[in-house]
């Protein structure tokens, strides 16, 4: 039988970037003029070199509006399916109504409760969160969706995702930046890693996000290199302040597929 990373590997190991919207829709909304425009930036990331586009439309809509997902949903309309949408949310009956209306290709279901800050911390799918989950699961596949569970590191959890319903996992991965800020990431990018090849061996895609960047990407790629799709938004904004969107979308697809 093939190893993962031979089953899964993408031409020349690349992994999709999807351009999370949501931080430059939080610049916007602090003021009244419309600016930064979602749609000007949708189009510069699809321009430069990304794969897809992120969005996370809270119910408080603190960033990314639900007018937001519309517009996006509509410019994006001729280049889908080549270029995925993915929404993100908490399986509640506002985001079905939404997976319903714009029927993105990927779906990414966070366990977090609406008002969150951001989303920090995977399924457990234990009794509880099952019976949030699994109806919900259906009736997105039943859209037409790809759905996919934010996890942690943790392998333990992958053996729960395919009786769930889900198509694959995205890989919290917000404690190995942390850790890699102190140089202390071996061990947490070794869990990632067997999380990525527990979901693999299973036959689902897998995913990663939160607080990636241009120097943590490298060795993420090299422990997971049949990574699918990395979903990048609040670094990939903050070095666009110094380097500019366009060149950093470019900058960050290029070290997807290094």
């Amino acid at each position: 039988m093939l190893s993962p990373s031979r089953r899964f590997r993408y031409p020349g190991r690349m992994a999709r970037l999807s351009v999370n919207l949501n931080k430059v829709a939080l610049l916007r909304n602090s003021r009244r003029t419309g600016v930064p425009d979602i749609a000007r930036f949708a189009r510069i990331a699809l321009e430069s070199g990304a794969e897809g586009l992120t969005v996370h439309p809270r119910p408080d809509e603190r960033h990314i509006r639900g007018t937001d997902v519309t517009l996006i949903a509509d410019l994006m309309r001729e280049a889908r399916p080549g270029k995925e949408f993915n929404i993100e949310g908490y399986p509640d009956d506002r985001l079905m109504a939404i997976l319903r209306d714009i029927r993105p290709e990927q779906c990414t279901l966070v366990p977090d409760a609406p008002d969150a800050f951001t989303s920090e911390e995977g399924w457990k799918l234990d009794n509880r969160e099952s019976a949030l989950a699994v109806p919900f699961i259906a009736a997105a596949k039943a859209v037409g969706c790809r759905v996919i569970l934010f996890v942690d590191p943790d392998p333990a959890v992958v053996s729960k995702i395919r009786p769930s319903g889900a198509d694959g996992v995205e890989i919290y991965t917000g404690s190995y930046a942390a850790a890699f800020r102190e140089g202390t990431h071996a061990l947490v990018l070794r869990a990632i890693a067997e999380t990525a090849r527990a979901a693999a061996d299973l036959g689902l895609t897998v995913n990663a996000g939160h607080d990636l960047n241009l120097l943590n990407l490298p060795p993420l790629m090299d422990a997971v290199p049949f990574l699918a799709e990395a979903s990048i938004g609040h670094e990939l904004t903050a070095d666009a302040l110094e380097m500019g969107f366009a060149a950093t979308v470019a900058a960050y697809a290029k070290a997807l597929a290094a």
